[in-house]
C-alpha cells in the first residue's frame, strides 16, 4: 500500500505523490499552505485519497481547501478535480479559459484518453466527475489569485503542450508551476544524482513553436524554481529549460525523418527512445533501470502527439 508522506519543499509548499498509474514519483500535487489553502494539480481520481492523506499530515483538512488549480485539463493533471471537490465543500477549481467547459462536461476528455489508454482507462482514471459551473473559476494571462495577506499567485498563458494550459507564478518562492509546458523531470534519475528532463508532446494540441516560445518566456523570468507536474522541483531552472529545448529539437528532427520516410508513430517512438537510451548510456544508467517503464510510455505518447501535429499541418 502506498502512503502519501508530503515532501516539504520549504516552510509553505509541499509535494504529494499521487501514485498516478500506481507508479511512485510519476505525478505530483503541490500544496501551498497559506491562509487560503491551495493546491496545484489533482492528478487522476485514484490520486485523490493520497491528496487527502497528505493534506491531513501537514495539519490541514479538505474542509480548509479553498482553491484547486489545474495547469491544464488532461486527466493525469485534472481528472480527479471533480471527485476532490465532492469532498472539499469550500473549494473551487481554477482553470484556463479554454479548459472550463471540459471540466463541466468531461466526455470529450474521456474519449480522448480512452483512445490512448484503451482497456486501462478505468484503472487509471475512473471516476471522472463533472464539476458544477458555479465552482469553476477562470483565470487567464495576467490574472492573479489572492491566497493570503500579501500573497498572490499570477497566471501566465503558456501553450505548447496544450492550448488550455497556464502556468502559475509564486512570487514568494520566485517559482513557477509549469504543468507539462516545460517538460518532465525524472525523479527516478534525480534521486541518483542524474538530472534529466524531456519535453512532453502528447496529443492533441502539441505545437513545437508555441512550446519554444513558452520556454523562452520562462528563461527570461530569472526563476529560482520550477515545479513540474511530473515530478518534483528543480532549483536550476535554466539548465532544465535548456535540456527540454534541446531535446525538443532532437525529437522534431527524428519526426521529420520519420514523416519523410512515411513511417508511423511506432517507428518514431522507437527512434526517440533510442536517442534517450544513448544519452542515458553515456551517464551510466543501466538499460534495466526502472525509469525505462516511464520512458517507454512517455515516448509512445509523445510520438502520438508529434504525428498528430504533422497530420494537422499537412491537412492545414
Amino acid at each position: 500500500m502506498f502512503h502519501a508522506e508530503p515532501i516539504a519543499l520549504d516552510h509553505r509548499i509541499y509535494l504529494i505523490d499521487g501514485f498516478d498509474m500506481k507508479i511512485p514519483r510519476r505525478t505530483g500535487t503541490y500544496v501551498i499552505d497559506e491562509e487560503q489553502l491551495t493546491i496545484v494539480e489533482t492528478g487522476p481520481s485514484p490520486s485523490v485519497k493520497y491528496i487527502r492523506q497528505g493534506i491531513e499530515k501537514i495539519g490541514r483538512s479538505l474542509n480548509d481547501l479553498k482553491y484547486v488549480i489545474v495547469t491544464h485539463i488532461h486527466l493525469d493533471h485534472a481528472g480527479g478535480a471533480g471527485l476532490l471537490l465532492q469532498n472539499s465543500p469550500n473549494a473551487q477549481v481554477v482553470v484556463h479559459p479554454r479548459g472550463a467547459r471540459h471540466l463541466a462536461d468531461p466526455r470529450r476528455l474521456m474519449a480522448g484518453a480512452r483512445a490512448i489508454y484503451g482497456d486501462r482507462f478505468s484503472d487509471f482514471f475512473d471516476p471522472v466527475i463533472p464539476i458544477p459551473e458555479d465552482r469553476i473559476v477562470i483565470k487567464g494571462e495576467g490574472d492573479t489569485l489572492k491566497i493570503g495577506p500579501n500573497r498572490e499567485l499570477e497566471f501566465l498563458d503558456t501553450p505548447g503542450h496544450a492550448r488550455h494550459h497556464f502556468s502559475i507564478y509564486d512570487p514568494i518562492s520566485n517559482g513557477l508551476f509549469t504543468g507539462d509546458t516545460a517538460g518532465i523531470r525524472y525523479e527516478q534519475l534525480a534521486r541518483e544524482g542524474i538530472d534529466f528532463y524531456l519535453p512532453s508532446t502528447s496529443p492533441n494540441h502539441f505545437d513545437p513553436e508555441a512550446m519554444k516560445q513558452s520556454i523562452r518566456r520562462f528563461e527570461r523570468m530569472n526563476l529560482s524554481r520550477i515545479y513540474f507536474g511530473h515530478f518534483g522541483m528543480t532549483e536550476q531552472p535554466n539548465i532544465a529549460l535548456q535540456h527540454v529545448s534541446d531535446w525538443l529539437d532532437v525529437f522534431m528532427e527524428e519526426a521529420n525523418r520519420t514523416v519523410r520516410e512515411k513511417k508511423g508513430y511506432g517507428v518514431l517512438a522507437d527512434r526517440m527512445l533510442n536517442k534517450v537510451k544513448q544519452a542515458l548510456d553515456q551517464r551510466g544508467v543501466q538499460r534495466n533501470h526502472d525509469v525505462y517503464t516511464l520512458l517507454q510510455l512517455d515516448m509512445t505518447i509523445n510520438a502520438l502527439g508529434i504525428m498528430d501535429y504533422y497530420q494537422k499541418l499537412n491537412n492545414g
